[in-house]
């Protein structure tokens, strides 16, 4: 888990994070009216408005609540039939939310008929089972998943707004992060190391959310330094229920957590709560085939300023290269940027965070991507541990079927 993963400087403690929020995009062709319904329905000029095609050039997103829904990320898209060399890659750049988003609407001018662009992305919809909403401008003859919407006059935006947060609401059990593995009155430790990447004055997302679902399960959290941890189980008066710890020190802090009580880390904790455990795990197998040469890339979800004995450029490298006696070609990418399906098929082993900063939509669309390409895909902390020994001790707290035939 990265130590940029935190909330803006200029965001409140209560806000909820970026990756919790349901993201929302508009998609349509250049003056169909996407800003001007984004505007609509966010009740704020959050996108420029102008006769001129092609005045939204990059997707603008925007953090707010919306009833009846809740926290939401408005994302507005450049237009799907922007010209020439610049425009292929505004449309490129509008196509890759998708890969984030929760819901589309589609805003379509009713004065014209549906063009091919339009066409195509509501294949795509329906491929990826996108919720999606058609928003026409003006009253015709209507696909039935069409509702007809006025920016200028806000005629049925809040409809507009009650039908997004109807496709918004999934059926789904809601996910815990640990808080499911917890009884009332259970104590959880958190080792927290405090290094020169850290924050100074906060903690990191995972930490904060994970903290917060402890004290949601009417549980209580002892936090900690890795230094600190072997005395703090001495003082406590009760048997923890379990230790959570930072990937970083995962062999440190296994050796001083006895065996009666559970272990596990943070980034494997949001493995299952982002990801799809049960892959990532499948995932860790290859590092121990890795050769000379091989293809690896680290992916973080976030941007942060690398330091030295950064984890994802440092550390797990190194990690590597002493477990597997080999030294693979290594590739980073962090942020918004992630491979195609084609552009992963060069690697053999993909390394992701634990995505904190990701919302679950592209946290799966990523897995997804590398799965498609037949390449194996594993997070920090599940390839800190098995690289460690302790992977099988590390997985029992999280009830993981068919564990014995994924690991070595």
């Amino acid at each position: 888990m990265t130590t940029n993963a935190i909330l803006d400087s200029n965001s409140s403690l209560n806000a909820t994070p970026s990756g919790e929020r349901t993201h929302i995009a508009f998609f349509g062709l250049r003056n169909a009216g996407k800003s001007s319904l984004v505007n609509a329905v966010t009740g704020q000029d959050l996108a420029v408005v102008s006769e001129i095609k092609g005045t939204t050039t990059d997707p603008v997103k925007k953090a707010m609540e919306l009833l009846p829904l809740g926290p939401v990320l408005i994302i507005d898209t450049p237009g799907l039939d922007d010209e020439g060399a610049l425009g292929e890659l505004r449309v490129k750049r509008a196509l890759n939310v998708l890969a984030n988003c929760d819901v589309a609407v589609l805003v379509h001018d009713a004065n014209n008929n549906f063009t091919q662009a339009e066409e195509d992305l509501i294949k795509i919809f329906d491929e990826r089972k996108l919720p999606y909403i058609i928003a026409n401008n003006k009253i015709d003859l209507l696909p039935p998943t069409s509702i007809n919407v006025s920016a200028l006059t806000g005629e049925n935006i809040n409809l507009l707004k009650e039908k997004i947060a109807a496709l918004a609401k999934k059926d789904t059990p809601e996910k815990k992060l640990i808080s499911d593995l917890l009884n009332p009155g259970d104590v959880v430790v958190l080792v927290v190391p405090v290094d020169k990447a850290a924050p100074k004055g906060r903690l990191i997302l995972p930490q904060q959310q994970t903290i917060r679902d402890i004290l949601d399960a009417h549980c209580s959290a002892f936090i900690c330094q890795d230094n600190e941890l072997e005395n703090a189980l001495k003082k406590l008066n009760v048997r923890p229920k379990i230790v959570v710890t930072d990937s970083q020190v995962f062999e440190k802090v296994n050796k001083i957590v006895p065996e009666n009580i559970l272990l596990t880390s943070f980034s494997i904790l949001f493995a299952r709560y982002k990801g799809n455990l049960e892959i990532l795990v499948k995932g860790a197998e290859k590092l121990a085939n890795l050769k000379d040469g091989d293809k690896v890339l680290i992916s973080e979800g976030c941007t942060h300023h690398r330091q030295c004995g950064d984890i994802g450029t440092e550390k797990i490298p190194a990690w590597i290269k002493i477990f597997t006696k080999a030294k693979p070609d290594f590739s980073f990418t962090s942020g918004g940027e992630f491979p195609s399906e084609e552009e992963l098929k060069k690697f053999s082993l993909v390394i992701h965070c634990g995505g904190c900063m990701l919302n679950e939509q592209e946290m799966q669309s990523r897995i997804k991507r590398a799965v498609n390409a037949g390449v194996p895909v594993v997070n920090y902390g599940i390839a800190i541990a098995h690289m460690h020994g302790i992977l099988k001790r590390s997985l029992e707290p999280l009830k993981l079927k068919n564990t014995e035939v994924m690991l070595l």
